[in-house]
């Protein structure tokens, strides 16, 4: 899969995006290198041109939350926030922008590929069984998960994949409580682990986005201490 990915390294450490830049390309990546948003911005133009992002959130000028915040609007391209240990807020803030996952600095190399793949394999992975059906109707929203794509009333709800698959997870088991460990392993691609939040804003999200064109439906319950349920009638 990794082989022809081209990934787009936004980060001011110059010595680290070289060290990174050699192991990523070493395990198959193709990357580029941007070392400000301002620099990232133009490479940013045509949406095609990259299959992932990795964003630095403590960035000279602008910082990597305004470059997600500017760009995400108009790209669904994956992003990763690299993160200073300790940046909580920064971290809760990069995914209720529209981040996909985030990995704390200094992060191991393996750490980053691993995530990197799990991202990838959640913007394509369709959260169904082989068997299982190709689309999904509850409460007026149609889900098509050949096109990775969500209707209400002809209207598309724009979702990231990370939120698209919450949804799709969710709808599949519809009245029945889905953990959170479930949840992260189903959609993150990884552990729950302690005090991470994740999946908590990624849920959040989707509420929101579902609030907006079903302003009177309150569709995904939380149950404490055990999970996220989407109401079946």
């Amino acid at each position: 899969m990794n082989e022809t990915v081209k990934l787009l390294l936004v980060d001011d450490d110059q010595e680290l995006c070289e060290l990174m830049g050699q192991y990523l390309e070493s395990e198959g990546f193709k990357v580029t290198f941007a070392h400000s948003a301002e620099q990232a911005l133009p490479l940013l133009q045509d949406t095609g041109s990259y299959d992932l992002l990795i964003f630095d959130i403590m960035m000279p000028g602008q910082s990597g939350l305004d470059l997600l915040q500017q760009v995400r609007p108009r790209i669904t391209t994956p992003v990763i926030m690299l993160t200073g240990r300790g940046e909580d807020i920064d971290r809760i803030i990069g995914l209720e922008m529209g981040a996909d996952d985030y990995l704390g600095k200094p992060c191991n190399p393996r750490e980053l590929v691993a995530r990197i793949r799990a991202v990838l394999r959640r913007s394509v992975h369709l959260p169904v069984a082989e068997s299982g059906p190709d689309h999904l109707s509850l409460h007026g929203i149609e889900l098509d998960f050949g096109k990775r794509q969500v209707l209400i009333a002809d209207t598309e709800l724009e979702l990231t994949s990370a939120e698209f698959n919450v949804l799709a997870e969710l709808m599949q088991a519809a009245g029945s409580i889905v953990s959170k460990n479930d949840l992260t392993e189903k959609v993150l691609h990884r552990k729950l682990t302690a005090y991470d939040r994740a999946i908590d804003v990624h849920v959040s999200r989707v509420r929101q986005k579902l609030a907006v064109v079903l302003p009177d439906s309150e569709l995904i319950k939380t149950v404490r201490g055990a999970g996220y349920m989407l109401v079946k009638a």
